[in-house]
């Protein structure tokens, strides 16, 4: 097959090489009729040139001045269509077209210098020179342009092109879903597609680094379309009040859309008249010593947030069961009516006679404060202040009269999807005091959490901005055991290097493993390429060029290949987003993956932003009540120490409880 190939390859050449010397023979004759005057007088011509002449005159073939002229071009022409030069990547059909050019207005122009005067060998050897210098301007244009490379590689630097995928454009909407318009690339042109999220209880996990509009462009239309659709919301605001501002008028406007009309409560620890009251360890919210247990490990975990990596250790244990006991202690005491974490600050901060005295009044937690009773009276202060001390120091940097009065108040239940008295709630962080209420807000979520994740109740929605400044034990589970409870979660993450620095390398992967909704913005490094593997990979054209002296061949592949890479997600810009949506069994999406700019009408969002109402005033508060509840609670403390003490004194049966060392 391969010499037939060659063989005919010759052969075309022989043709074609024919053909280009009969276009050389037919332009050599009409040179001779047409100049013949010119031979004769320089004595150039011959009896059988004379005679060939005459027998092509005769067919008529000079009949017409232009007719052999055309005759040789075309025949050059012809030779032209099979020329195969060695490909030059500099050849260009610009420099090959204007070397055409100039031949054909030579080769054909050169005709009117017979017009200019009578007839002399000048004016012949003009003629002919002009006609030859076209006809070899033609022939080497020609050759010029075959060594174009047709097939231009495909010019991309960042291979963006080739990295497009068809996206949805479908608008799939449901009771629960959130959707987002969207913008996208296809093969060099813009397309309008859409994020849909129809299933938000399989988690949503919202990445970006800081300006990449995570809260711009996805939390808040997860709010907006979350509230319209009549879910219970929670809401964790770490810079208040710019989410908590969103969701008060959202709710104004669209407490229509709800079957019993939800309240709205915030919390936050800077500006008490804008704040509601609620106690997180409401004695009827705890049903036994694990919720205690639980409330303990949390705010502990949120105040040394060091410690998460050392759970099981005897140093961290240790003071988590001492703060159960207090808190169980409380629950208990008096039907709970002293049930609140400033009331478990106080009681811990006591000496260790009167405070072990008091504990061992409740049977329930005789178990966990035995060790330390013990340590106590055998003298091992060592081992009793490592237990302790580090939860006690650590508790006490809540001892606040702000916190206190937050805390011991009571104006709401954190069961916000209640079907009865479904409610909106904001929490508000502060950056700057990041850690100290970070701790105070990981209880308030915690209890939120196990109230929320019940069966029964009504489509409920927790909002996380910067998930990792607050401390949530059993994330995972959440997500995975929210379903079927009509939970939907969403948390924004800078980064799953925060996440991990925060919670964990082991929760960080559990957590990003899970989720079945992701949407990211700008992110770098691990999470990028964890991301760009997640999306996967998408059939993308290659093409290789081979130049040599001979020929020059262009091979076309396809293979397999991310379909965003790791770099490309590492410089998207604000409002470009990445990322795959969770379908569900009775709604099927084939198109999942995304990587496409989320559309938000900045003129529309702007004027609403300016007609927004600011959370209104709940109460008129002054510094001396909050003072004044700061220095009862601390003075009911005593009074339960006191009372107690004396209950057991005057008891001879009790009196062996009372701890007197020495």
């Amino acid at each position: 097959m391969g010499m037939q190939t060659g063989e005919n390859q010759q052969g075309l050449r022989k043709i074609l090489d024919m053909t280009r010397l009969m276009a050389v023979g037919v332009l050599g004759l009409h040179f001779y009729y047409y100049c013949y005057a010119f031979f004769k007088d320089k004595g150039l011509v011959s009896a059988l040139t004379d005679r060939i002449l005459e027998q092509v005159i005769k067919t008529g073939f000079f009949e017409r001045f232009l007719i052999s002229k055309y005759t040789a071009l075309g025949l050059l022409l012809i030779s032209l269509l099979g020329i195969k030069g060695r490909k030059n990547e500099k050849a260009t059909l610009k420099s090959g077209g204007i070397r055409m050019g100039f031949g054909l207005i030579l080769y054909l122009g050169s005709f009117f210098i017979f017009h200019l005067k009578d007839y002399s060998e000048w004016i012949a050897l003009e003629y002919m020179l002009l006609t030859s210098i076209g006809f070899l301007l033609i022939l080497s244009a020609g050759t010029l342009i075959s060594r174009i490379i047709r097939q231009k590689l495909q010019i991309g630097v960042f291979n963006s092109e080739n990295e497009t995928f068809p996206q949805e454009e479908r608008l799939i909407k449901n009771e629960f879903s959130i959707n987002l318009p969207t913008r996208y690339k296809l093969k060099g042109k813009i397309r309008a597609g859409w994020i849909n999220m129809i299933n938000p209880f399989r988690g949503l996990l919202v990445l970006g680094t800081p300006g990449s509009g995570k809260s711009y462009f996805v939390i808040r239309h997860v709010i907006t379309q979350h509230i319209k659709k009549g879910f219970s919301l929670f809401v964790y605001d770490f810079k208040y009040d710019d989410l908590s501002t969103l969701v008060y008028n959202t709710w104004l406007q669209n407490k229509k859309y709800y079957r019993v009309m939800p309240q709205f409560f915030v919390i936050n620890f800077d500006d008490l008249s804008r704040t509601h009251r609620c106690n997180p360890l409401a004695p009827e919210t705890m049903l036994d010593i694990t919720d205690a247990a639980e409330s303990a490990h949390t705010i502990l975990m949120g105040l040394n947030r060091q410690w998460i990596k050392r759970q099981g250790d005897f140093f961290v244990e240790s003071p988590i069961n001492f703060l159960t006991a207090i808190i169980w202690f409380l629950k208990k005491y008096n039907d709970g009516e002293y049930c609140t974490l400033p009331h478990v600050i106080e009681l811990m901060q006591l000496d260790y006679d009167e405070l072990f005295t008091v504990l061992r009044t409740e049977k329930d937690i005789e178990v966990l404060i035995n060790p330390f009773v013990n340590a106590y009276l055998n003298d091992v202060m060592e081992q009793l202040e490592g237990q302790i001390a580090t939860g006690k120091i650590a508790m006490a940097r809540l001892s606040s009269p702000q916190l206190y009065y937050v805390l011991s108040g009571n104006d709401f239940t954190l069961d916000i999807n209640n079907p009865e008295e479904p409610k909106l709630v904001c929490m508000g962080n502060n950056p700057q005091k990041i850690q100290i209420y970070g701790a105070v807000l990981s209880l308030y979520v915690n209890r939120l959490v196990k109230l929320v994740n019940q069966k029964g109740k009504l489509k409920s929605s927790l909002i996380f901005d910067e998930f990792p400044t607050i401390y949530l034990n059993g994330m995972d589970s959440l997500i995975a055991t929210a379903r079927s409870n009509q939970v939907a979660t969403t948390l924004g993450v800078q980064d799953l290097s925060q996440l991990k620095k925060d919670y964990g390398r082991d929760l960080a992967e559990v957590i990003m493993g899970i989720v079945g909704n992701v949407i990211s913005g700008q992110v770098t490094g691990e999470t990028a390429k964890q991301l760009s593997d997640r999306i996967g990979k998408i059939m993308q054209d290659r093409q290789s060029l081979t130049i040599n002296s001979g020929d020059t061949s262009i091979s076309k592949s396809k293979q397999l290949d991310s379909a965003v890479p790791p770099s490309t997600i590492s410089s998207l810009s604000a409002g470009e987003f990445v990322g795959l949506v969770a379908d569900n069994p009775d709604c099927k999406l084939d198109l999942k993956a995304f990587h496409s700019e989320i559309i938000n009408d900045h003129h529309r969002i702007k004027k609403e932003e300016m007609g927004y109402l600011p959370i209104p005033v709940i109460r008129d508060i002054s510094p001396s009540i909050v003072n004044r509840n700061y220095l009862q609670i601390k003075q009911e403390v005593k009074d339960i120490v006191h009372a107690e003490m004396q209950r057991l004194l005057r008891d001879p049966a009790l009196k062996h409880l009372v701890v007197k060392k020495g």
